[in-house]
Parts: C-alpha cells; structure tokens; sequence
C-alpha cells in the first residue's frame, strides 16, 4: 500500500489552534507522516510532543535558509544552514530535506546559475553523507506560483542531479508543477525514478485537492510506483474544506 504524507502547512489548519495540533489532526484522520515547511518559526519543543504522542512520522521539511543557490555567493551560508537543518530532521526521524534552486537571476547566465547550484549541492553532499537524509532539489511551475523561479524543468533538475553525482542529492517531483509546465510524466523522469526522494501531490486549476481538477495524477502515480518509486506522496495541496473524510477520500482515491 502507497504510503501519504500531509503537509500540515495547509492541511488540518484551524483558526487559532497551534500547529502542533495539527499533527493530533492528521493523525486522527487516519494518515501516519507529516511533512512541513520552514521549521526556524516553529515550536519544534511542541511538535516532538506531538509526534511523541502520536507515534506518526515526520517525512520531511525544508532546508533553510530558502536563499538562491542560483547566487554563488550564498553558498556558505546555506551549507551552514543545511546543518542545522540536518539536525532537526534527525531529531523528528525525517528522511528528506526540500531545497530550491531561487529565482532566475539577471546578474548571471544560466550557465553560472546552473554551476552555482551544483557546486552548492556538491558541498550539500558531504553535510548530508552518513546522516541518513537526501535532499531534494524541486523543480516549480514558473507559469502560475512560481514566476521568476530558476529551475521550471524537471528534466534539467535531474540533469543537475546527474552533473552533482552523489546519491546523497535527489529532486522532489511535484505533480502539479510539472503538469503545468505541461510535462508528460513517463517522458521527463524515463529511467531516472531512483533521482526521486519525494514527490508531491495537487490537482489543477487551483492547487486544490486531487480529483477536483484535470490532471490525471492516480495515473501518473502508477506509472511512478511501476518503476519502483516507494517513498512517501506529500498531500502538498490547498484543501476545500477542513473535513478529515476529504483527506482520507483523496488518499484512497490515491491507491492509499
């Protein structure tokens, strides 16, 4: 059986309850992991509670600081900040960091920005060696969330996972962004699933939740699993309501 993750940025929000609470939400409704984004403006003494508590798994959350690696000039501080993120995903059990590339920058050819990612992901690489964490670079749609972002391709983000060379480095593919891009899934990912370390699920238009949009995302998922993709799907999608049987149909509907 498939194995979800929700991202409690958006799912199981509630007017004025703590994030933490969010966690008891999810995993009343059923699901066994939890992703999240930034953890720098959190209660991470809460949230280790919470997962105490519950016995549910922290799947992921982002490396921050979420500077451009498109800039070569932040590469320190972003190593220094992947550490301290290596940490915090030890201490919840997360097997995945989410990094991104940052805008598209006018100072310098893509290229340079290209050469800058690498080399910071390199040096990523050796911070992330042992830990038992990948990190996941995520190529984003540039069409409608993302305008201005530097890596739209999925294509080219495994091209710069070949160029890195390490197995610790991966992409996170995000369904909805790629099909955006107008991306075909079997094409852009081919022989490469052993790249994917996480991916994420929403449906389009809207961002909203799989099944009230076109894309055909229970279908791309097999196609995933078929090549033996078996990490977690991040419910990485902006719900219509707050209801825990919508989050449970989606992930049936899912093949959870």
């Amino acid at each position: 059986m498939r194995q979800f993750s929700a991202c409690i940025e958006w799912l199981f929000a509630r007017d004025g309850d703590a994030f933490a609470d969010r966690i008891r939400l999810a995993h009343e409704a059923g699901l066994d992991a939890v992703e999240f984004w930034h953890w720098t403006n959190k209660d991470l003494n809460a949230i280790t509670a919470a997962v105490a508590e519950t016995g549910i798994a922290v799947s992921g959350l982002v490396a921050e600081p979420m500077i451009a690696l498109t800039n070569p000039a932040n590469k320190e501080a972003w190593l220094k900040g992947l550490r301290e993120s290596v940490t915090v995903a030890q201490r919840f059990g997360a097997s995945v960091l989410i990094a991104q590339a940052g805008d598209d920058l006018p100072e310098f050819s893509r290229a340079e920005q290209r050469e800058a990612i690498v080399s910071a992901l390199s040096a990523g690489a050796d911070v992330l060696k042992g830990s038992g964490v990948r990190l996941g670079l995520e190529p984003l749609n540039t069409t409608i969330d993302h305008v201005g972002y530097y890596l739209s391709s999925t294509v080219e983000g495994l091209d710069i996972v070949d160029e890195v060379g390490r197995p610790e480095i991966g992409i996170v593919y995000d369904l909805y962004h790629s099909a955006v891009m107008g991306e075909n899934t079997r094409e852009v990912v081919g022989d490469r699933i052993d790249r994917i370390v996480h991916l994420h699920v929403a449906d389009h238009p809207g961002r909203n939740d799989p099944g009230t949009g076109h894309i055909d995302l229970a279908e791309r998922l097999d196609w995933l699993y078929a090549q033996g993709y078996r990490g977690r799907v991040g419910l990485e999608y902006k719900p219509t309501t707050q209801d825990p049987a919508a989050v449970r149909a989606v992930v049936k509907s899912l093949g959870g």
